[in-house]
């Protein structure tokens, strides 16, 4: 087992609150924090693909890291994204996360450009080189159209500062490679597959339904590895539904939905993502209200 932990458990890609005129709702952002925490959640990651950072502008995604840094106040690890298609942008972002305080750094593969696997190394390890804080790789194929290689993996986990992977490929062999090939530390990026990314050497969950059910995914994960596995198993079972309508239209509309539907003041996604159909709200509410998650945020 690696050493390189940036946390054991299950952390929330939190969501963005926004107001109703698009403009980011920093106090409804602190309440999720807190709820977030206050429900036992292991770490937070903010500006991540969750928290709509494609749509934010440059001053926007900064402050948003730096509010969010400071409202945690050390309460538990902060990731920052600071990932970007760009290295020299993704390196200054970075530097600015680090020196607000964030506790490690999400990166994701560059996206439309892509590159090839000597390019991602390239990319990854200029940015590792560039900070002192633990990077925690991104490999989301569906979205950004570049996958991470076993090769990759093995090269890039030679670099002190890179750590860790939210590994969201749904490749269970890949997962099982970067486990028997390195010592990165393997989060799970799909809420359905963490029992399995765990079983594989996993540390853990970076979590779409914590957002609404915090206090519940992380007994999922924190039953599982404590050794309790069928107990985590029926915790699993019990929450597959919700998983799923996490994901019933493009992430993070649902959740955004999901979370107003709680009581919170999320409101909409930002263009091009837009409000699911009165019938997927309904279905959406439905799943929630079997949970018990309707209207209890006062």
């Amino acid at each position: 087992m690696s050493n390189k932990t940036i946390f054991t458990g299950c952390a929330t890609a939190i969501a963005t609150p926004m107001n109703a005129d698009g403009s980011i709702n920093y106090d409804e952002f602190g309440r999720l924090i807190d709820f977030q925490i206050d429900n036992g959640i292991d770490g937070l990651v903010i500006c991540g693909t969750t928290g709509e950072s494609a749509t934010m502008t440059d001053e926007e995604h900064r402050e948003v890291i730096r509010y969010g840094i400071e409202r945690v106040n050390h309460r538990v690890p902060v990731i920052a994204g600071a990932g970007s298609n760009d290295t020299a942008y993704a390196v200054e972002l970075s530097k600015e996360a680090e020196k607000m305080g964030a506790d490690a750094l999400l990166q994701v593969t560059p996206y439309y450009n892509k590159t090839s696997q000597r390019g991602l190394v390239k990319h990854f390890t200029t940015i590792a080189d560039a900070v002192n804080i633990p990077i925690m790789l991104y490999n989301v194929p569906s979205r950004t159209g570049c996958n991470i290689g076993i090769d990759a993996y093995i090269e890039m986990s030679k670099h002190p500062n890179i750590t860790a992977v939210k590994e969201a490929s749904g490749n269970m062999s890949t997962i099982m490679a970067i486990s028997a090939y390195t010592d990165l530390g393997i989060y799970s990026g799909n809420d359905d597959e963490a029992l399995c990314c765990l079983a594989l050497g996993g540390k853990g969950l970076i979590s779409v339904t914590s957002n609404v059910a915090p206090h519940e995914k992380h007994d999922e994960i924190k039953l599982y590895l404590n050794g309790k596995r069928e107990e985590a198993l029926e915790a699993a079972r019990k929450l597959l539904k919700l998983d799923k309508a996490m994901f019933m239209d493009v992430n993070p509309i649902p959740v955004k939905e999901a979370l107003n539907i709680m009581g919170f003041k999320a409101g909409e996604c930002r263009l091009p993502l837009c409000s699911m159909s009165d019938d997927g709200k309904a279905k959406l509410k439905a799943v929630m209200s079997e949970m018990g998650l309707v209207d209890i945020i006062k």
